[in-house]
């Protein structure tokens, strides 16, 4: 198994992909399985160590390989430690990101405290608003789509449990999607009204995603 594991690492890193994206989300097991449900933590940082242990032996400036962290409630005053932990084992970055939360309201349980890793910002009447001006564009209409696990083409990946199907891949070309009326009908009501569009106003477009 373990010299299973070994190759993979080994392929990964010859196989010429350039980044590397590993979701760290916890410093220790309880709080990273907390968000990563059944996840373990200890295979992710030795699967970490594996590639960086081979980009040294291959002397390969890739992948370029970073600790992504979604900074929550439960896991923000873990931060100083996982920059410790990315610096220890030796990924390239540490990415800190906010997070996206259903139904932003009172103490919601995943809201940072510390408003830089919050998307979200407390109106004058109490309510959890986003930070961004929610304004009629969106460049991702035209420049990526999201495939669920059986085809299905949605807009994006705020669309979480695709509400929004604009097209089968079982049964038409992604260029036939891609072009359709039913997905232009959708990108040309998003310019009209974005805020009439459920996951459009709860989105992170324009606003800072990165901490």
């Amino acid at each position: 198994m373990r010299t299973s594991l070994r190759k993979k690492a080994e392929a990964t890193v010859r196989s010429g992909l350039s980044r590397l994206i590993i979701s760290l989300d916890g410093t220790d097991q309880d709080t990273y399985a907390a968000y990563r449900r059944e996840g373990q933590l200890a295979k992710v940082i030795e699967g970490a160590e594996r590639i960086v242990k081979w980009k040294k032996k291959l002397k390969s400036l890739t992948p370029h390989v970073v600790f992504q962290f979604l900074v929550v409630k439960p896991n923000e005053h873990q931060i100083p430690e996982a920059r410790a932990l990315a610096k220890r084992i030796g990924v390239d970055d540490l990415w800190l990101k906010t997070a996206q939360v259903y139904d932003p309201k009172d103490d919601h349980p995943l809201i940072p405290t510390q408003d830089k890793y919050a998307r979200y910002q407390r109106s004058v009447d109490g309510s959890w608003q986003v930070k961004n001006k929610l304004s009629d564009d969106c460049w991702k209409m035209w420049h990526s789509c999201v495939i669920t696990w059986d085809g299905r083409v949605v807009p994006c990946c705020f669309d979480k449990d695709a509400h929004h199907v604009l097209g089968d891949l079982r049964t038409h070309s992604f260029r036939e999607l891609w072009n359709s009326e039913a997905y232009n009908d959708f990108r040309r009501s998003l310019l009209t009204s974005r805020s009439s569009i459920e996951m459009c106003r709860n989105c992170s477009e324009g606003s800072p995603v990165w901490a």
